[in-house]
């Protein structure tokens, strides 16, 4: 008996269609809710920080903080070394310029004043003893020259008697002759007394300019001996306060070596260190500003120093007058000055907030209404401590979303719940 055979309602063609059909399906539907979920996140509105958009004044400056220091602080270093016999003051007090605060010893260079000054009054003596020499033998010379004097005269009528008696025949040639040479040795003994005279009298001369000349070194020497004697006292040099004395009695102080300072009680100033970022916009002229007392007093810079360390470099800041002092500030106190670092500008800006530091200040997002809120690329110009100055992307009564991004990266679209 046939028996009958039921047709099959699906065949494995139909099965792979279908199949492939309902997989295609079901990728789409799973493509497009996965990036739904990948551009909106739901957010809590009190998790977030919400800011309007303004325009208004914007000045740009940057918060640094500033120690008070004296407006001069003087070294105080040994200009000669030696050992602390007398210590007059200790540190902490005030001092008036020329007291003295220490009192060095040094055998060695008391023992070369002793030689120098020794050396001094030889070369005095010797000095005087040669100008009194050269008198005496310009004296000598004088007499020599009135007795060699006397004698050619003498010898001179000698010779012209003589002259006429040999021409008369009276004296004979030889007589004549003798008294002739008799006058010529006298005269040309003359002139070399004269030139020995000169001679001697321009050694002598010579021999006083060196001697002069070596006493002058001589004394010199001295004076810078008693200079450096007088150096063993170290003394205040201006009138303030005696911060530091470090030194005792019996300890040895080497040439140069710092043994204190004194503070200039006169005036102020400040000095803050800044972030290497901003060296190449600070310069001398500089404002900033600074609360004390409830009242803010100006600063001006007056120094720059381009050394970097650590990051840092540091500038000094002078009060722009008297008046401008705030009255009972003190050495060391700590100021939170704010540094100007462009004029007052009209601006839009948006209030600094921890959104930065995931988008770097390229995108925000900006309420659209109070539902939802949208990505949106922005450019941002110069900072202050409270605000961002924007150039371009919102306008001013946009609000903002201000708060942290973490965990919105990777969202274009926040639901505000």
């Amino acid at each position: 008996m046939d028996r009958k055979l039921e047709k099959k309602k699906f065949t494995t063609k139909k099965v792979i269609i279908w199949g492939g059909s309902a997989l295609i399906v079901v990728f789409a539907l799973y493509s497009f809710i996965l990036a739904e979920g990948g551009s909106k996140l739901n957010v809590e509105r009190d998790k977030i920080t919400i800011a309007t958009v303004v325009e208004g004044e914007f000045r740009e400056f940057i918060p640094v903080d500033g120690s008070v220091m004296p407006i001069k602080t003087i070294k105080l270093d040994a200009i000669e070394g030696g050992v602390v016999e007398k210590k007059y003051f200790e540190g902490g007090i005030l001092v008036d310029k020329g007291d003295t605060i220490l009192k060095l010893s040094n055998n060695d260079l008391l023992q070369n004043f002793v030689r120098e000054e020794t050396q001094a009054f030889i070369l005095v003596n010797n000095l005087e003893n040669t100008k009194l020499s050269l008198k005496r033998n310009q004296f000598d010379l004088k007499r020599m020259l009135i007795d060699v004097d006397y004698q050619i005269d003498a010898a001179k009528d000698a010779l012209q008697r003589g002259e006429k008696l040999y021409e008369d025949k009276i004296i004979s040639e030889q007589e004549y002759l003798t008294l002739k040479r008799t006058h010529d040795q006298l005269m040309d003994s003359r002139k070399i007394q004269v030139e020995s005279a000169r001679f001697d009298s321009l050694n002598a001369r010579l021999q006083i300019a060196q001697a002069e000349a070596t006493l002058k070194r001589t004394r010199e020497n001295l004076a810078m001996i008693k200079k450096n004697l007088e150096n063993l006292y170290i003394k205040a040099p201006i009138s303030g306060r005696l911060s530091t004395v470090n030194a005792e009695v019996g300890e040895s102080i080497n040439t140069g070596q710092n043994i204190g300072q004194i503070d200039d009680l006169d005036g102020f100033k400040v000095r803050a260190r800044i972030d290497e970022h901003y060296i190449a916009r600070i310069y001398e002229g500089l404002r900033g500003t600074f609360p004390f007392a409830g009242k803010d007093y100006e600063l001006e810079i007056t120094k720059v120093y381009p050394e970097v360390n650590n990051g840092l470099f540091s500038v000094d800041m002078a009060f722009l007058d008297e008046d401008s002092v705030p009255e009972g500030i003190r050495r060391g106190q700590t100021l939170q000055v704010r540094l100007q670092l462009s004029e007052n500008i009209t601006a839009v800006q948006i209030p600094r907030g921890s959104f930065y530091q995931e988008t770097g200040g390229n995108w925000i997002f900006v309420i659209n209404d109070d539902a939802e809120a949208v990505r949106r690329d922005i450019r941002l110009g110069r900072q202050n401590p409270r605000f961002y100055e924007v150039l371009e992307g919102v306008q001013p009564g946009e609000r903002v979303i201000v708060s942290s991004y973490d965990g919105y990266v990777d969202k274009d679209k926040l639901i505000l719940k």
